[in-house]
């Protein structure tokens, strides 16, 4: 098989690779197997960073934040590695989808901004770089993690637009309106000012 090719088979194959990739779900398996509880149970539910830092282990979210990060980057790397650009894409797309979407959990993932930004530098590394810059940035002078994604994701386009990659726009406006759907929740809580701080046990 031609790894390479455009046909419809091919592209199901990169897909199908990236959603197995992208629905590993490390944060839930470092808290299971550090013993600090379950995951589930702790905080909003969510099996991102952001929840198991929550836990009181700072390694155990380090850790899911780079193997989240890590999980979408491969993704996309070998499908660069062995494919097209087209491929790493939909590769990415399907990364996200099965973290957020992981079919082991009954669909019940995270929220996809580890994945999101790791797929990112893979795909176009200053563009990845800008990204996270915004997220730390957002995350040091506001201190909610989801407000930090949402700027980061919502500037996306614009961004990709900016530094000259057109061709990835359209991605960015479609995992940036799953990011913002998957982040319901936090933006009523936004609004209502009782979203929880970066740190703050809730």
């Amino acid at each position: 098989m031609d790894l390479s090719s455009g046909s419809a088979g091919v592209l199901a194959l990169w897909a199908a690779i990236g959603y197995g990739l992208g629905s590993i779900p490390f944060g839930l398996i470092l808290v299971k197997t550090m013993n600090l509880g379950d995951l589930r149970k702790i905080g909003s539910g969510n099996i991102g960073a952001t929840n198991v830092l929550r836990t009181g282990n700072k390694l155990a979210a380090v850790l899911t934040l780079l193997l989240d990060g890590g999980k979408g980057a491969v993704a996309v790397l070998i499908a660069q590695a062995y494919a097209n650009e087209s491929a790493a894409q939909l590769a990415a797309l399907a990364a996200f989808l099965g973290h957020c979407y992981p079919v082991w959990l009954g669909f019940k993932g995270g929220k996809g901004v580890a994945t999101f930004l790791g797929l990112l530098l893979a795909l176009h590394w200053p563009l990845g770089l800008a990204a996270c810059a915004i997220w730390l940035l957002m995350a040091v002078v506001m201190r909610y993690s989801s407000l930090s994604a949402l700027t980061a994701a919502g500037l996306s386009p614009v961004l990709a637009a900016i530094l000259g990659h057109g061709e990835m726009v359209w991605l960015m406006v479609v995992l940036a309106v799953l990011i913002y759907w998957r982040h319901r929740a936090n933006i009523a809580r936004l609004r209502d000012g009782t979203e929880t701080k970066i740190g703050q046990k809730g």
